[in-house]
């Protein structure tokens, strides 16, 4: 058995993160011999990981990373409990040599991610390693890259926001500053497509159905000859008082009828909403009411499409960003687009204070 010295914990320490009397504990029982101990370690911090699994990390930070010629981008999110760590100087460290490392993944897999070797070890091996010395469940949540004749990487907010936007076209400072612009378009507008031509025949007739059903749900914003249509229809539906009210509107020439709402009752409400609903065949069958439903799918789709979206830098403050890269350059072609915010999606857990203290009283 070799003699577990200051300096081989110290060296211990060094190698491993962890802390001083947990490093001389494994070097006793690995009877001095370091690989050993490290393994105990490893072994040990497998069991804190897991005594932390159950909590919710929801915070974290994301980076990018871009390969020696700038035609291959990787990204990386990984979560903490917390944002005091998120911005750990040896936790953002760990976050960007995670995401090069993602520069070499054959796919966005995150168990064969957490397999490939990573410091001396594995990656999934290095997150325990943190887990343990840091104290906060943490998680490689996904991974993903892009590549493409020219490139530009965006990160947001100090690391809330990564973005990766890949092109077909010349590699020149000009397309650069152009994909630069867009990749800070999409961080801060969110597009969920890059083209209609993305979006499926399913998906257009669903985003149209929701469309349609909320046009009926909400008759206040239909055209004015369907409204009135149903409005005639109200006697015996409506209580007294907003027939009442309905009729001494309509009376008053004057009266703007888009404030209309504000003088009846919910129920009121309610209830036109039913009368349209089960006038529905009737009424989509209007053409000025498919109008009506044509005009918000298409404003829905410039939303949600990143090439339909009015660019947010626009002179005319009409010019699209599909224009805007043509104006650029002719030929520059979007291939990939990449976006990665912390969190998203992630059910955060609902903290009160008093009940933590409580709790810990008890």
């Amino acid at each position: 058995m070799a003699e577990v010295t200051a300096k081989l914990v110290k060296e211990l320490r060094e190698m491993t993160g962890a802390g001083m009397m947990d490093c001389k504990k494994a070097l006793v029982e690995a009877e001095g011999d370091l690989d050993k101990a490290v393994e105990v370690l490893r072994e040990k911090g497998l069991s804190k990981a897991a005594k932390k699994a159950g909590r919710i990390a929801a915070m974290g930070l994301v980076r990018v990373a871009l390969s020696e010629d700038g035609k291959t981008a990787a990204i990386v999110e990984v979560n903490s409990e917390t944002d005091f760590v998120a911005k750990n100087d040896e936790f953002i460290g760990f976050v960007e040599g995670l995401a090069k490392l993602a520069l070499e993944a054959e796919g966005n897999d995150i168990e064969a991610f957490k397999a490939m070797p990573f410091e001396g070890a594995t990656a999934g091996e290095a997150l325990t390693a943190k887990i343990a010395k840091i104290g906060e469940n943490m998680s490689i949540r996904r991974i993903d890259k892009a590549t493409g004749e020219v490139l530009a990487t965006y990160i947001h907010g100090g690391g809330n926001i990564g973005v990766i936007v890949a092109a077909n076209g010349a590699d020149s400072d000009e397309n650069k500053a152009a994909l630069k612009n867009v990749a800070m378009q999409i961080a801060a507008m969110n597009p969920q497509y890059v083209s209609r031509d993305d979006i499926s025949e399913d998906e257009l007739s669903n985003l149209r159905k929701i469309t349609l059903e909320s046009a009926l749900n909400d008759p206040f914003t239909l055209p004015k000859p369907i409204l009135n249509g149903l409005l005639d229809k109200v006697e015996g539906v409506w209580g007294k008082e907003d027939v009442d009210t309905l009729a001494e509107k309509r009376a008053d020439k004057s009266f703007n009828f888009n404030y209309l709402p504000n003088f009846l009752s919910d129920e009121a409400k309610t209830r036109l909403a039913g009368l349209a609903i089960a006038a529905k065949l009737e009424i989509v069958e209007n053409k000025v009411f498919k109008g009506l439903v044509d005009g918000r799918v298409k404003k829905q789709l410039k939303e949600i499409c990143l090439l339909d979206q009015t660019y947010v830098r626009a002179e005319d403050g009409k010019q699209t960003v599909a224009e805007y890269l043509k104006s650029v350059d002719k030929d520059l072609a979007l291939t990939k687009v990449i976006r990665f915010e912390v969190g998203e999606g992630i059910e955060k857990k609902e903290e009160n204070f008093a009940e933590e203290v409580a709790a810990q009283l008890k």
